[in-house]
């Protein structure tokens, strides 16, 4: 999940899922000439010192980039084989094919190229947080911690409110509360706007039974331009809690009007708030 231009990654993040970071904390942004969102796909070898093989790869790379974030996965993939036909040591190559993988759920080929990848840049950081987050797709949770803090300790890493928000994130799947408040504490105040953060960090506060704190979240969250069915239907909850019948009725209102499908608005049409 950038060099994340953490705000921009996660409001991309937010407007494509109900919250569920999954791929979308590694691929939501890729960009040309390198990976955003989790999915920092190595910057490019200097052009002075670049090798032909390495300069037609780098170029099929950044088209499998472009090609990955318009979905087209396959294209993407061929892309990168031709990269590392080009040239078979190209870690960067290798990382962008494990990701590719992740999003699409094969976490066996997924783990595959990441170990080639971070064989390659051992002290890669992006590799590094990606291959914690797959290990949090396979539930092992403290070895995705592991890798989570090997990103975070690495100096100058520009994308630590990135790794703080998946690491949060795994934290409350395994369910670890205060854990993941504090690492949603450090993703948020890094990006306050991240609307992702505020959410989830709502979300956990709220879990642990202090819904004053968990309002200023969410209402920061719903009074921007990225709130959604969850964040409306988290903040009802929330104010619910505080008797703040008002401002409830209000989102609930909005609830009806912009998403009357959407599972969170029949929940609240039924009054079942404890879904």
């Amino acid at each position: 999940m950038t060099a994340w231009g953490m705000r921009r990654g996660g409001r991309c993040l937010w407007a494509a899922s109900a919250f569920m970071a999954g791929m979308l904390l590694l691929g939501c942004a890729h960009q040309a000439g390198g990976l955003d969102a989790g999915a920092s796909s190595a910057s490019s070898t200097g052009a002075s010192d670049e090798t032909d093989a390495r300069r037609r790869a780098r170029i099929r790379l950044e088209l499998a980039a472009n090609y990955l974030q318009m979905g087209q996965t396959s294209v993407a993939l061929e892309e990168i084989r031709q990269a590392l036909t080009a040239d078979p040591s190209y870690g960067d190559a290798y990382h962008l094919r494990g990701l590719a993988y992740l999003g699409m759920g094969d976490l066996s080929q997924a783990e595959d190229n990441l170990k080639r990848a971070h064989a390659m840049k051992p002290a890669d950081p992006d590799i590094l947080h990606n291959y914690g987050w797959l290990q949090c797709q396979k539930q092992q949770y403290e070895e995705a911690n592991q890798w989570f803090e090997r990103a975070l300790a690495t100096p100058g890493y520009a994308a630590r409110g990135k790794t703080y928000l998946s690491q949060g994130l795994c934290y409350q799947r395994s369910g670890r509360a205060a854990e993941a408040e504090q690492a949603l504490l450090h993703a948020y105040e890094i990006d306050p706007g991240n609307p992702v953060a505020g959410y989830h960090l709502a979300s956990v506060i709220f879990a642990r039974g202090d819904a004053k704190r968990a309002q200023f979240y969410i209402r920061r969250v719903n009074n921007g331009e990225f709130s959604n069915a969850g964040s409306l239907w988290l903040g009802i909850k929330v104010e619910r809690a505080l008797r703040e019948f008002v401002a409830m009725r209000q989102l609930g209102d909005q609830l009806r009007k912009r998403f009357p499908q959407s599972k969170e608005a029949l929940a609240f049409e039924r009054g079942a708030f404890d879904e």
